[in-house]
Parts: structure tokens; sequence; C-alpha cells
């Protein structure tokens, strides 16, 4: 016999941000070698999103002002997704700064911790 499990449906309506998901691509040269400060970005996935604003933080380095924002980006679940990406919204990008979440191991959702660094850099 199989105990009851309530699976809240999910309420599409929560996911109105288009995001798309950039993996990085290393350029070779014309001796064929890459180098780790050559990098383009390419697009991986295009995903619906609910973005939620974790924290915010300032500080000063170099004489420059910086604020540097962490987001909780949750997505219908997708297994192609790791922390070297980053994240595109509307031209604005976002750092994944750790391994993306399954929520509850249920394979319906996964969350992504992402940071937005602002200001001079």
């Amino acid at each position: 016999m199989r105990p009851f499990q309530y699976k809240k449906p999910l309420n599409t309506g929560d996911f109105r941000n288009r995001i798309i998901i950039e993996q990085p691509i290393a350029i070779e040269d014309e001796l064929g070698q890459t180098s780790e400060d050559e990098i383009t970005w390419k697009e991986l996935k295009k995903a619906w999103a609910m973005i939620k604003t974790l924290k915010g933080s300032e500080y000063i380095a170099a004489s420059a002002s910086q604020a540097t924002k962490t987001y909780r980006f949750v997505i219908p679940f997708t297994s192609v997704i790791t922390e070297e990406m980053r994240i595109n919204l509307k031209g604005r990008i976002f750092d994944i700064i750790e391994p993306p979440m399954n929520d509850d191991e249920m394979n319906r959702t996964l969350t992504i911790i992402a940071k937005e660094s602002v200001g001079d850099e």
C-alpha cells in the first residue's frame, strides 16, 4: 500500500520571466590553443522562471562602489545546467554561484542561485 503523496501543482503564472541559459565556449587561436581569457557565451536553453531577490550587499573596492545582488531562479526541471553557466535576463547577466538544486528531488523544478554585479567594475 502506498502512502498518500500530495503533489502541489505548479502555478505557471509564477513563471513569468523568460531567461536564457548560456554556456561558455573557449575560443581557439590560429594554433588551435584555447585561453581562459578568451571565452564567448553560447545560448544553451531558454526557460520560463520565477525570480526572487535573496539579498543585496554593497562594498567599496579599490575606491569604486560596487553592489552585488543575489537572486533565486526557479525553473522547470532540466538536468543540463551547471554552475559554470550563466543566466541572461533581458541583457542583464547573472553568474550561477552554486550547483543547481533539484527541489525535493522530484524532478519538477530546479532552483538556481545566481549573482548580478552592479556598478563600476
